[in-house]
């Protein structure tokens, strides 16, 4: 549908507003992935990409209160936030509900199904993994939170930076090009995993935007003593990943684009994002890391290989590189504070 649409305004010259394409994108494949495609079909994107929405402004909003403690004992502010929180709930619970019914009134709960999706997945181990409806609705939930804005900002961030630096717009189209063959109109893993400066775009990206600056909150268990600082039992822990991607200390210039700094002459060394690497952590690291990497990389790869392909890509009229803007808006997620307008041209 993407490159449907992409298509179409480089046929007419027009202008793509590629901040709502992408994650138009996004939120299709989830719910391919979690609805199956009759309900992808049915619009039921727009009403999760709203409910998602909704439920990020109030998760990531700016709460008085924590600031001003006394003002919790009033509890005036926390009922209104918790009257909006209960009613998003209510319309998660309606369509989750909804959706999952559904699927157990078509009988399609088997893996077995050529087009079985993650809620028969879940239907048919229910009773082996004593899943409940309430967890089962927790885990549908997650996946698309983790699985929408994430990837389509990232994405976003990367064409603005690409943007900025035709020259490394040219030298990853380059690359793409020279491994796909003329004329193929599918990419596939085999030539995804050629595509070494692809991969050094993503990590750099992942290493300037991380999207989820801040980890999930974790509980120390017992004293431990970080470099000199005592962090006593009991604790709690937020890792800052904006920063530590951004420490010039590990990085050098840690502020600008470069993806050339993951391409590495000896092949034993490999900086990557799979936690082992305490100064690259977009993903986070241990038992509580992302556990959707794989399928972000892939989708993320996936994509950039098809756009970079496919297309030429120019700034509107009067637009010049110095003047992509790259604001960043803090939130749940981090995202660019402009929409990305690009002009399409089809590659000949």
């Amino acid at each position: 549908m993407v490159m449907t649409k992409i298509n179409e305004a480089a046929a007419g010259g027009a202008v793509v507003d590629m901040s709502r394409l992408l994650k138009s994108f996004t939120y299709d494949m989830a719910c391919r992935i979690v609805l199956g495609e009759s309900f992808r079909k049915e619009g039921q994107s727009k009403l999760l990409r709203d409910l998602i929405d909704d439920t990020s402004r109030i998760l990531g909003g700016f709460n008085l209160e924590e600031y001003f403690p006394t003002l919790a004992r009033v509890g005036v502010l926390k009922r209104v936030v918790c009257a909006k929180a209960e009613r998003v709930r209510r319309r998660w619970a309606y369509l989750l509900d909804k959706l999952i019914d559904e699927h157990v009134s078509m009988e399609k709960s088997t893996v077995d199904n050529k087009d079985g999706d993650f809620i028969d997945i879940l239907l048919s181990v229910q009773h082996e993994y004593g899943l409940t409806r309430e967890r089962m609705k927790a885990l549908l939930t997650d996946v698309f939170f983790g699985s929408t804005d994430t990837l389509s900002n990232t994405l976003e961030f990367t064409l603005a930076e690409l943007m900025r630096k035709p020259c490394l717009l040219g030298k990853l189209q380059d690359e793409v090009r020279s491994i796909v063959p003329r004329g193929q109109e599918s990419i596939t893993e085999t030539d995804i995993n050629k595509m070494a400066y692809l991969r050094a775009v993503m990590k750099e990206s992942l290493r300037v935007y991380p999207v989820a600056p801040i980890l999930a909150p974790h509980l120390a268990m017992a004293d431990c003593n970080i470099d000199g600082y005592m962090v006593a039992a009991g604790t709690h822990v937020l890792v800052n990943v904006w920063a530590i991607g951004r420490d010039s200390s590990s990085w050098g210039d840690a502020e600008e684009f470069i993806p050339e700094r993951f391409i590495y002459e000896d092949s034993d060394v490999d900086v990557n994002f799979k936690g082992n690497d305490f100064q690259f952590l977009p993903f986070g690291s241990g038992r509580r890391m992302c556990p959707g990497i794989n399928l972000a990389i892939a989708n993320f790869e996936l994509m950039l290989a098809n756009l970079m392909y496919h297309f030429e890509w120019e700034l509107p009229p009067g637009v010049e590189t110095k003047d992509i803007d790259m604001t960043v808006v803090f939130g749940l997620t981090v995202r660019r504070k402009e929409k990305l307008l690009l002009i399409p041209k089809a590659c000949k």
